[in-house]
């Protein structure tokens, strides 16, 4: 890169438009910057509005608790009616109708949003910093975990608040371990579980429909995010802060493990679509796939009567730990609405992340609880599982500003992971081409909305 981007003029970019190719789940930015322009609102003279709509792409399967959620929401709310509309099938899906919405008056209320996309929409001024409006209805954001709500943190307002938040877990199936004679854990590193893997595929080949001991994520959504876990065990990575690295030494030598795991180890897949399923299904021994698929996999699981456990991420040989990027959405109050509907959607989306509400929405996905004085010890005696997720993010990093700040970064990313992975094109070559395109989509649409 001819210049290297610092916090501070990032954040004075004022054209990253949402037009742009779709970026997926990340961790939040700094909060250095140039002030957005807010206007203020008495809001102890508004009314709330009638009836709200809020947008979802129900992560993690969450269509059934967010109805729940809603209902007991216009239980406790009896003059509020909140309209659930699926905005697609995921965070880009919904993105994308949010953004066309732009264009008419009928905006909806309370949107998903992923951790890349409620800062691009703060920066375009289509949503609502909702610090005052949290105030104006009562809720105490200090209870927030600070972690999670501080990602949402710029030019010092908050213009989101956690609700699906996520990071991802090592799963595995117990009894093919157990059939290889290994502990019933997940590997330390992948070193070890390179020693593993053969011992796994040859005790369980003789199982029907069985494919490889390890199965990497589709690519498409998946590819970007998840293979940070093994760059950074390797000491690379796609960027250092906003220095490029994809093509890196530590960054080829990572990817060019990845390939041989599939190609020359034959002990590692890749999904073509859904890699938990793949594992429940029996057809694999272990994958890494959200938190948000947690509850969802065990239950498909135990319809298979599949044993799956889950466990912290590997390391690598550069790094142990933090290798776990943060990811998931929150939700984000629109901009271009009445100031009616406006506290009205604080109401709802204050409700629905409240203590008790966020331990309930955690159990029917394995999302992470929101909120730190939320009482997990229900959820937990039924799902001791996501025990492990909450132990982990305490060691979560926070995703390459390579990947999650520049636009159309994740599908290049995912078209060269296909390369690599299911073409076996050369490692060096092909992460060379994606620096020269993350470059110029630097060049091209970044640097151009810099100030010095």
């Amino acid at each position: 890169m001819s210049q290297t981007i610092n916090r501070r003029n990032f954040f004075a970019v004022t054209g990253l438009g949402l037009g742009t190719a779709a970026l997926a789940a990340c961790g939040g930015p700094s909060t250095a910057g140039t002030a957005v322009k807010t206007t203020s609102t008495d809001w102890s003279k508004v009314t709330p509005a009638a009836k709200i709509t809020f947008m979802s792409s129900h992560p993690g399967k969450s269509g059934d608790i967010e109805a729940a959620l809603i209902k007991d929401f216009e239980a406790a709310n009896p003059g509020i009616k909140v309209d659930l509309v699926t905005g697609g099938a995921n965070y880009e899906e919904v993105a994308q109708k949010f953004q066309t919405a732009q264009a008419g008056n009928n905006v909806p209320d309370v949107v998903v949003a992923s951790d890349v996309w409620w800062f691009r929409y703060a920066i375009a001024e289509t949503v609502m910093p909702v610090d005052d409006l949290l105030a104006a209805v009562g809720d105490k954001s200090s209870e927030f975990n600070e972690t999670l709500f501080g990602d949402y943190n710029y030019s010092d307002k908050h213009w989101a608040v956690p609700y699906a938040r996520s990071t991802p877990l090592f799963y595995y199936n117990k009894d093919h371990f157990k059939a290889a004679g290994l502990p019933d854990r997940a590997p330390t590193t992948w070193d070890e579980f390179a020693t593993w893997a053969p011992k796994i595929q040859a005790a369980n080949a003789g199982n029907a429909g069985y494919q490889h001991a390890y199965q990497y994520p589709a690519l498409a959504g998946y590819a970007g995010w998840t293979l940070q876990n093994v760059l950074w065990g390797q000491g690379g990575g796609w960027s250092n802060k906003w220095e490029l690295t994809a093509n890196s030494t530590a960054s080829v030598k990572a990817m060019t493990w990845v390939q041989q795991t599939i190609v020359k180890d034959g002990w590692a897949g890749v999904s073509s679509k859904d890699a938990v399923s793949d594992m429940t299904a029996g057809a694999v021994s272990a994958t890494v796939s959200s938190t948000g698929d947690l509850v969802g996999t065990l239950k498909a699981a135990k319809t298979a009567n599949v044993n799956i456990g889950v466990g912290f991420l590997p390391g690598g040989a550069v790094s142990a730990s933090p290798v776990c990027p943060t990811g998931g959405a929150g939700l984000v109050i629109a901009a271009k609405t009445s100031p009616e509907r406006q506290l009205a959607a604080a109401k709802f989306v204050s409700f629905v992340t409240n203590a008790a509400n966020t331990a309930k929405f955690s159990a029917a996905t394995g999302y992470m609880p929101v909120r730190k004085d939320a009482d997990m010890s229900a959820v937990l005696a039924t799902t001791p599982q996501i025990q492990v997720a909450l132990d982990q993010l305490k060691v979560t990093r926070s995703q390459d500003y390579g990947r999650v700040f520049l636009p159309g970064a994740d599908l290049e990313m995912a078209n060269a992971a296909a390369k690599i992975m299911n073409e076996k094109a050369d490692v060096a070559t092909t992460l060379g081409a994606l620096q020269d395109k993350l470059d110029g989509i630097y060049t091209k649409t970044v640097k151009p909305k810099l100030t010095s």
